[in-house]
């Protein structure tokens, strides 16, 4: 969550610039500006075989960042006064888009969705006129099937799913709670499915267009281009493609707008995640007070984010991509596989769904069902063997020996609740060691259908 907000302050902090008569990562001519920045693209070093950087870049690191005033994870410095106020913003926009409840949210998300593909038009428009665009494309869509060897392909796509989706996370649980008992949930999941990977499938045209006309700019082959990967990618190589265009300013403005879009989308609904889940359990104490207990869990996340806005804030969000995230997401999805497919049983949970829908799964479903634990376990297992026990490195820094205790706590802490949890529930039920997992999946007769608390 502490990444989706930062990259939307950093979206903010590029959006101010579109309005300027050029755009600030033009030229090497800031106050900001090493002597290491250089607008020939086409030079990557200088006489003394140092790198040399694009005002982009340097941009984005020394002004955006200004990762300078810090000497690493040990040493942050202070919080940057100007993405503190940009925090601020971005809050104010997620609490009055949340604080009424789902009804609050379904508006705003009819403009923080359809405007990204709206925006995402016009780019690729743009992007498939450019010289040397159809370099990119070829690059993106001609298949490597020598990469489907690398373990490491496979569990950055689950996790890459996992994100995109909202599994694991706990999203899509507590939207869906909202819906009327009978509503067509076959049909949402295949569309949420069918629509993630197909907009990320045509977000893919808009980037590796855009790709190819900085390799043919820069006259570096397309793969060093694209093996900028990350925030680099998306706040150094692209707002340069973007600063050689005409009319550099408003394409600025275009698709730091979307990215604004995306990221404030993205966090509420997480948020939004959060709240329903105290919500439901505490109705009386809390969802009677919903605009209170937003703006606590609000507050709570804006000291939270602190940190990943101090001068050497990029470090701490590295450190929690790493380890804060992609382990511990899967196996939370593989307990949950196991809970339903497994102890509580596809029959039982088709016959839900019959119920509901007035029809069963078909063969195929139940089946996948029935592997899903098993393929979430494998890559899993996949992932941990690849894990590195060797400290971070980015750019030039190299993160102390401790963040590797550090990080492996942060890792347990999310692991750690589950099972937990697990055995104080078993604990306080009657039977035998195999009897209790089995009888806490038991389920009644009937429905008891609930009708949620929604503000109007």
């Amino acid at each position: 969550m502490c990444r989706k907000i930062r990259q939307t302050l950093k979206n903010l902090m590029h959006e101010i610039p579109s309005f300027q008569a050029e755009l600030s990562w033009k030229t090497c001519n800031n106050s900001w500006n090493t002597e290491l920045c250089t607008s020939n693209l086409n030079e990557t070093l200088n006489k003394e075989g140092e790198r040399l950087n694009t005002p982009s870049e340097e941009y984005f690191l020394y002004n955006v960042l200004e990762i300078q005033h810090s000497t690493g994870l040990d040493g942050l410095g202070g919080v940057k006064p100007l993405l503190a106020i940009c925090l601020i913003i971005v809050f104010l926009l997620i609490y009055f888009a949340i604080w009424k409840g789902v009804k609050s949210v379904g508006k705003v998300v009819w403009v923080t969705s359809i405007a990204p593909y709206i925006i995402l038009t016009v780019l690729l428009i743009r992007g498939i006129t450019l010289p040397g665009a159809s370099t990119g494309i070829y690059y993106y869509i001609i298949p490597d099937f020598e990469k489907l060897l690398d373990p490491n392909v496979w569990t950055a796509a689950a996790a890459q799913i996992f994100f995109s989706l909202g599994s694991g996370l706990g999203v899509i649980i507590a939207l869906s709670s909202y819906n009327d008992f009978n509503n067509n949930c076959y049909r949402d999941a295949l569309s949420t499915c069918a629509i993630n990977c197909g907009t990320s499938f045509f977000a893919g045209f808009v980037i590796f267009s855009t790709l190819g006309y900085m390799s043919k700019l820069t006259k570096r082959p397309i793969h060093e281009v694209v093996s900028d990967q990350g925030a680099n990618l998306i706040f150094a190589v692209y707002p340069q493609a973007i600063a050689t265009m005409p009319f550099s300013n408003i394409w600025s403005f275009i698709f730091f707008s979307m990215l604004i879009f995306l990221g404030i989308d993205s966090t509420f609904s997480g948020i939004e995640a959060i709240i329903t889940a105290f919500c439901d359990e505490y109705p009386k104490l809390l969802a009677s007070h919903r605009k209170i207990f937003v703006a606590f869990v609000l507050f709570i996340y804006y000291v939270g984010s602190l940190p990943s806005i101090t001068y050497g804030g990029s470090y701490v969000i590295l450190f929690l991509d790493e380890y804060g995230v992609s382990l511990s997401l899967m196996f939370i999805v593989i307990c949950e596989t196991v809970a339903v497919f497994w102890f509580y049983g596809v029959e039982r949970f088709s016959q839900d769904i019959h119920q509901m829908l007035g029809f069963s799964p078909g063969l195929y479903w139940r089946i996948c069902w029935l592997c899903c634990p098993i393929l979430m376990t494998s890559i899993f297992v996949l992932t941990a063997s690849n894990i590195s026990m060797e400290p971070l490195k980015t750019l030039n820094y190299v993160y102390p020996q401790w963040s590797i205790e550090v990080g492996w706590i942060l890792r347990i802490s999310s692991i750690l609740p589950v099972p937990v949890f697990a055995i104080y529930f078993m604990s306080q039920l009657k039977g035998t060691i195999f009897q209790v997992p089995f009888s806490l999946f038991q389920n009644g007769k009937k429905f008891i259908r609930l009708k949620k608390y929604v503000d109007n």
